[in-house]
């Protein structure tokens, strides 16, 4: 019987072509090479099936010409005959996380190919594709590659060879919000009872019924007097001051900074930087109020637009943060903020 073939799609941090420097790196094909998380996959596989090529681009190529790299990019899949295409894992990396999902779902949709991806929970591509493509759920980093490996491999295979899918919770992947009808041994009185003497008793359950978990903020008033309004600036464009003296990491960061800026009229590049490790840091810490606009607030303060420029700002690492990490930043900023009355932020990425 011949070899499942298999197409491999990663960036070039996996790829070890290099990091956010090569973020531009155009997308290329290496036919029969197994690189990065490949040899992983290609060890699980063993007789099974093989990697007969490995896409490689940059997360910035891959975002900033999108059209192009998927056109590409379908063109080697096509050329190739894959019996399956597997991009990643991700984990919580968002810019790789789209390029995933963007490429999954485009080989799954024009070649009609089996495809595979995946990725931390919280990565914005589990929101762009869970309900189209099967993405398995990882670890929120590369620590957990071996984990991931051992869950995407025998459901890859499982898709190439079409076989029967099962539930989310028997094969790993992120529930695609479809039901579907089987018969079980007890009956549900039954297994209420259960589930509530196991809550009752402290023993853990899982509930046959999860609930989404919707997060939305009901927006403000408007300020009514912005001419005698104190207004704050708070990032995740990573600001910081030269040296980074808080060390906020530039990724999954784990702190915010709180920084003065009193009798600061503009962020030069002797003085402010970013530490933010997804984006092209160049522009940044080339005139750093292109993330965190400090010169036009003072300009709308001189022009009596603004009452005031608030005279600290806050600022983090968006770069793979958690979502409950940044949750708890914005609580504490926020309570600060109230404490000193402000009446309004501006929030800035990147």
């Amino acid at each position: 019987m011949a070899k499942i073939k298999v197409v491999h799609y990663i960036n070039q941090f996996f790829a070890q072509v290099g990091g956010e420097e090569q973020a531009d790196y155009p997308i290329e094909i290496r036919k029969g090479e197994h690189l990065g998380p490949g040899l992983a996959f290609q060890q699980a596989f063993g007789d099974e099936a093989e990697i007969v090529a490995t896409i490689i681009c940059g997360d910035g190529f891959f975002s900033e010409h999108i059209d192009d790299a998927k056109a590409k990019l379908l063109e080697m899949v096509k050329e190739e005959k894959p019996d399956i295409f597997i991009a990643g894992p991700a984990f919580n990396a968002g810019r790789y996380g789209f390029a995933c999902a963007t490429a999954a779902m485009a080989v799954q949709e024009e070649l009609h190919i089996p495809v595979l991806t995946g990725m931390y929970v919280e990565n914005p591509g589990v929101e762009m594709a869970k309900d189209k493509v099967y993405i398995v759920s990882t670890k929120n980093s590369a620590a957990g590659m071996r984990d991931a490996v051992k869950k995407m491999a025998p459901l890859a295979l499982k898709l190439a060879k079409g076989e029967k899918i099962g539930a989310s919770v028997e094969e790993g992947y992120i529930p695609q919000g479809q039901r579907v009808n089987f018969f079980e041994k007890e009956r549900g009185a039954e297994r209420a009872v259960k589930m509530l003497l196991a809550k009752l008793n402290g023993k853990p359950f899982t509930t046959e019924y999860p609930m989404p978990s919707f997060d939305r903020v009901e927006p403000n008033p408007a300020v009514k007097d912005m001419a005698h309004a104190t207004v704050a600036l708070v990032t995740s464009g990573g600001i910081v001051p030269k040296g980074n003296p808080d060390h906020i990491e530039s990724s999954n960061a784990s702190k915010y900074g709180e920084y003065d800026i009193t009798g600061v009229n503009d962020l030069t590049a002797d003085t402010y930087e970013t530490a933010h490790g997804g984006y092209d840091p160049s522009y940044a810490n080339q005139d750093a109020d292109r993330v965190l606009p400090v010169d036009v607030l003072r300009d709308l303060e001189k022009e009596h637009v603004i009452g005031k420029l608030y005279n600290k700002f806050y600022t983090t690492v968006g770069n793979g943060t958690a979502v409950a990490s940044a949750k708890a930043f914005a609580e504490e900023i926020g309570k600060k903020l109230k404490e000193d009355h402000v009446d309004a932020v501006i929030l800035t990425s990147t």
